[in-house]
């Protein structure tokens, strides 16, 4: 009786493995079904634009960034050379070098180094492009009471109306600058790097959203760092950061400002604004340029690009 009873024990431990197996079996398969679909739908989108549509996306982006820390470091924009045939006009009335930049070392150095990777990046992305490269778009970096720069700083609350935001009157005013495009580079090239097709250019795009990252980690923690003596400079990006968030239509806030945060009871920074997963966040091609048009409707122009993105991606997303 027994060794029945064993016998019966070891035939249900069969039955039940034999069991699991199917049951994993059917759940792997059906789960790389599943994948198989998504992949082919990631697919289809990003075919709906070319290789050469995302890079020339990516330089748009970056002839606006590398003009900027051109004017901040150096006081002029950069190498009318690299713009193509026939670029679009630099609007930078009182665009200049930082007032009083050589008095803050540490940030006079960071400004030096990101125009350097702006100006390299544009440099780049025009060799790879070759012929297809888009010449610059008309760019506006001015520090006016009606310039990009002080219509996002109003609807954050940082100015008032008819009160310009200067970019480049202050260190600190520049860091506020730089916050407006750093975050916003990140989650751009996050949402764009999977469209590329060509291997070569996913490497690429990839390195260029690393070094955007870098740069948007120094941004927020000088930002952090100096707003623990300075409070306003952290309640100012948080402001920024929400009226980004304001125009890109979705309810998940993409980029958090900087903190500080609850973590474990305990008083944290917000360095790195990540998602539950411990992700960056991303942004759509519409969504990324909602916030440079500073619109939240379906748009071609508009904000930092007064005559549009110039190129087959250039229409923000209807929010």
């Amino acid at each position: 009786m027994a060794e029945d009873q064993l016998l019966e024990a070891f035939d249900s431990r069969v039955r039940q493995r034999s069991e699991r197996r199917e049951f994993f079996k059917v759940a792997i398969g059906a789960a790389a079904i599943g994948a198989t679909a998504l992949a082919i739908s990631e697919r289809a989108f990003a075919q709906t634009v070319t290789d050469a549509d995302i890079l020339n996306f990516a330089l748009n982006i970056k002839y606006l960034k590398a003009q900027f820390y051109a004017y901040a470091a150096g006081g002029a924009g950069i190498d009318t050379t690299l713009l193509g045939t026939s670029p679009g006009a630099v609007t930078a009335t009182n665009a200049r070098r930082v007032d009083n930049l050589d008095s803050d070392a540490l940030v006079r150095d960071y400004a030096r180094e990101m125009a350097a990777d702006e100006l390299a990046h544009v440099k780049f992305l025009r060799t790879q492009l070759g012929t297809s490269a888009v010449v610059q778009p008309a760019i506006d970096i001015s520090a006016t009471a009606t310039s990009a720069f002080s219509t996002i700083a109003r609807s954050a609350g940082l100015v008032g109306a008819g009160v310009a935001f200067d970019p480049y009157a202050s260190p600190q005013n520049f860091l506020l600058g730089a916050f407006v495009f750093e975050d916003l580079g990140v989650t751009a090239y996050k949402s764009a790097a999977p469209m590329i097709l060509n291997r070569t250019y996913v490497e690429a795009l990839a390195g260029i959203m690393a070094v955007e990252a870098y740069h948007a980690a120094i941004i927020r923690t000088t930002l952090y760092d100096r707003g623990a003596t300075t409070p306003s400079l952290r309640t100012s990006a948080g402001a920024l950061s929400d009226a980004r968030d304001s125009l890109d239509g979705t309810t998940t806030d993409l980029d958090q400002g900087i903190g500080p945060v609850t973590l474990n009871g305990g008083a944290a920074s917000n360095v790195a604004p990540l998602d539950g997963d411990g992700l960056a966040f991303a942004r759509s091609t519409g969504q990324v340029l909602n916030v440079l048009y500073l619109n939240s409707a379906a748009v071609s122009t508009g904000g930092f690009f007064p005559a549009g993105m110039n190129g087959n991606i250039k229409t923000s997303a209807a929010n």
